[in-house]
């Protein structure tokens, strides 16, 4: 027995053991960037791209294994060009395929945890590249800064005169440098180390910063175009009734090359307090991800309403593809992107051949979506048929897959797949089928968002688990402000939602432009060649599957839910107000519009002013 004289000795010993022994996992340890040469607001230095790799291996060598490393940037601007940035072979699902990537800031392999702290900090990219890609990492946290571009590839003009004879007069924003190109003489934009021609232009409204009623995507043409000086050019070929002076059109071509932000292969990652101002793609895209949370995390215009720019992303704000896990975003702010503020979704394979009754040939179906991993040994499987969405009652597992003839994933355009159990005769190559990957499907949560003043869509949900969009505010999308798809046809995006909650959202004016599958507020639009062919609805199951309740649309149109091959759906308690901000776009079109759809309950909205 031990005499208390003794404990009050051994005491503080046993306590010093328990420190040394307990996991190194409960510290962290914080690296001043600063103090490894990394500082602010130097334009003409790039340090931060060309010493970081470095920098993060000699701070790896002094991190003890299982504790967390913090990088802490300094307030202040950053710059990065593409020329120092690090050329990387990074296949990014739907974006384009070039190759390499210039990444700007790398984060990969570090599995003990890694927080990447700034204070306010601006990132601001020069050229064409990847601000920041984080692959292979598991508990990284990203917090409090901004990614930004000098020279977007979107350019800004304002419209100063509209002749129906000698076409559009306009003033190119002053941050863009442009010239007539010499082979036709058409607007070409120019940046460092690249020149674009756009080919379309999407306009907004400079008092409201809406998206001009009734203009969706504007073709333009621009050849032989004049310079007037003082910023001013001519465009004799541009003719557009619709734009009157002072009409702000961003002009854009199709090209995403990369993100804003780029997670892959990650685990357990938190974005808090980021913002992206700009990207020539996604704002963020994560691929093959396992729990991923967005506190905060912006895709805004920088300056607020005082902002001199209209547009923030060439494509979707956030984008979550062949994911698992939870991913949730609350309190975020997604405005004036070229499309959506969420699109969640996994990726059939197309079935191109039968090899034996266990053993297809599959390939990725869409040219911005290939050359990554696709699912692992042991993911249960289903399959749909492509002309039908007709979804097979047939579950299988994944014995082994590997790349279809190349040593590698990396670059990939297909996979050889055995399965578990014997195949039903119906499953053929030829294209015919589908196959999804069930595992890599995410519980989703959606809250306390805004979403304003963009192009196309709102947010859409594809995955068949658990999936929650309430308390946000859809402020002018522009086109549908929720859509649930499905496409093994076109975009190759799976899959059917089949537990979904809507609730205490306010959906204000959306559909003021036509774009695809905008048919009404809320659109359930799987795409189906063939619906004739389908025996049960692709959307939902039995039951309460998509629930619709306590949300308020605020709209000058008459459709309000439009539901083609669903099954369980209910509306239920939610309000209406009509208002006459614009002419309506669907006349003769009713507030709700069911096609090969079964057992969905409909209670009429109440008015409310």
């Amino acid at each position: 027995m031990f005499t208390l004289p003794r404990l009050r000795t051994i005491l503080p010993a046993l306590f010093l053991l328990t420190l040394l022994t307990l996991p190194a996992s409960a510290g962290r340890r914080i690296y001043r960037l600063a103090d490894y040469g990394i500082r602010p607001d130097n334009r003409t230095d790039s340090t931060l791209a060309s010493r970081l790799d470095s920098v993060l291996r000699l701070i790896r060598a002094q991190t003890p294994r299982g504790t967390r490393a913090v990088l802490r940037l300094e307030p202040g601007r950053y710059d990065l060009h593409a020329a120092d940035a690090r050329p990387e072979e990074l296949y990014i699902s739907n974006h384009d395929q070039g190759q390499p990537k210039r990444v700007g800031i790398l984060l990969s392999g570090w599995t003990d945890g890694l927080t990447l702290e700034g204070r306010g900090t601006r990132i601001v990219c020069h050229g064409r590249m990847l601000p920041l890609a984080v692959t292979g990492c598991s508990g990284v946290r990203l917090e409090h800064f901004s990614i930004d571009f000098e020279d977007p590839q979107i350019t800004q003009v304002q419209v100063l005169t509209n002749d129906p004879r000698r076409g559009i007069t306009f003033e190119v924003a002053p941050w863009s440098r442009w010239r007539p190109a010499a082979d036709d003489g058409r607007f070409e934009v120019l940046g460092e180390g690249w020149a674009l021609k756009p080919v379309a232009g999407i306009a907004f409204d400079p008092k409201t910063r809406h998206i001009l009623y009734n203009t969706a995507d504007l073709p333009v043409d621009t050849r032989g175009v004049e310079d007037l000086g003082g910023g001013h050019v001519r465009a004799p070929h541009w003719r557009d009734s619709r734009l009157v002076p002072g009409t702000i059109v961003a002009l854009r071509t199709w090209e995403r090359p990369a993100p804003g932000i780029f997670l892959s292969e990650c685990t357990d990652t938190r974005l808090t307090d980021v913002t992206v101002h700009y990207a020539e793609g996604m704002g963020l895209l994560a691929q093959r991800c396992t729990d991923i949370t967005l506190k905060g995390f912006n895709v805004a215009l920088a300056g607020g309403d005082d902002a001199p720019r209209y547009f923030t992303t060439q494509a979707d704000a956030t984008h979550f593809s062949q994911c698992r896990g939870r991913i949730v975003s609350r309190h975020g702010l997604y405005e004036g992107m070229m499309d959506d503020a969420i699109n969640v979704h996994g990726i059939y394979l197309r079935v191109t051949e039968r090899l034996d009754d266990h053993t297809l040939s599959c390939t990725y179906g869409h040219e911005q979506a290939w050359g990554f991993s696709w699912g692992d040994a042991g993911d249960t499987v289903s399959f749909v048929r492509a002309d039908a969405m007709q979804t097979v009652p047939h579950l299988n597992t994944i014995r082994s897959i590997r790349p279809d003839g190349q040593p590698d994933v990396k670059g990939c355009r297909g996979f050889i797949i055995t399965l578990d159990k014997a195949l039903p005769a119906e499953i053929t190559g030829g294209n015919a089928y589908g196959i999804e990957d069930l595992t890599w499907t995410p519980e989703v949560t959606f809250a306390r968002n805004i979403v304003r003043n963009n192009r196309a869509r709102g947010a859409l949900f594809s995955s068949p688990r658990r999936t929650v969009c309430r308390d946000n505010l859809f402020d002018h999308t522009s086109g549908a402000a929720i859509l649930l798809c499905g496409d093994c046809n076109g975009w190759f995006e799976s899959g059917a939602v089949r537990d979904l909650v809507i609730k205490g959202n306010t959906f204000r004016n959306a559909l003021t432009s036509l774009y695809q599958f905008t048919e009404a507020v809320i659109s359930i639009c799987p795409e189906i060649p063939h619906p004739e062919r389908t025996v049960t609805p692709f959307h939902g199951g039995p039951g309460r599957s998509i629930v619709i309740e306590g949300n308020s649309f605020d709209t000058f149109d008459e459709p309000l839910l439009y539901v083609s091959s669903t099954r369980g759906l209910i509306f239920r308690r939610n309000a209406l107000r009509r208002n006459h901000d614009f002419p309506p776009l669907f006349r003769g079109r009713t507030a709700v519009t069911f096609s090969h759809s079964d057992d969905c309950r409909v209670e009429t909205p109440k008015a409310y002013r």
